[in-house]
């Protein structure tokens, strides 16, 4: 499953990336916020990263301002490997280096035109696996 959630500044951004998520028959759940209101983002990134931690098959996208925040947040949790992706040639990176399983986006800096672009690019790769996958072992040691 694909969790899905934002804060203020991230909003209109996450609209259109549920239209292309809803096209592309790719199912979702929004976990909010639903609104350009101001909000505290960690309550949504935390809504984010403890469904993803529950299972290998779980992938997210948060969004914020800068997607600097959400990043932090994310990668409080041991469980979680968040990747603030700025083109689709690092979406597919992160996950095929570092199995990335969230993917952050910068709401104020990132078009819908490109935000659907790295986000194609993030869902369609997979880790590889072997070495890459020791070095994020690494990490945890």
């Amino acid at each position: 499953m694909i969790y899905i959630a934002n804060d203020h500044a991230g909003y209109r951004l996450k609209i259109k990336l549920k239209k292309y998520l809803t096209k592309n028959n790719v199912k979702f759940i929004d976990m909010g916020t639903d609104s350009e209101q101001s909000v505290n983002f960690p309550e949504f990134c935390k809504l984010v990263t403890n469904e993803v931690a529950k299972s290998n098959e779980n992938k997210g996208i948060l969004i914020c301002g800068t997607g600097i925040g959400m990043s932090i947040c994310a990668n409080r949790n041991p469980a979680i490997r968040a990747a603030l992706c700025k083109s689709p040639q690092i979406a597919r990176l992160a996950r095929q280096h570092n199995d990335a399983n969230i993917l952050v986006l910068a709401g104020r800096f990132t078009s819908g035109f490109m935000a659907k672009r790295i986000l194609k690019a993030f869902l369609n790769a997979e880790a590889f696996g072997g070495k890459y996958k020791r070095r994020m072992e690494e990490i945890n040691e």
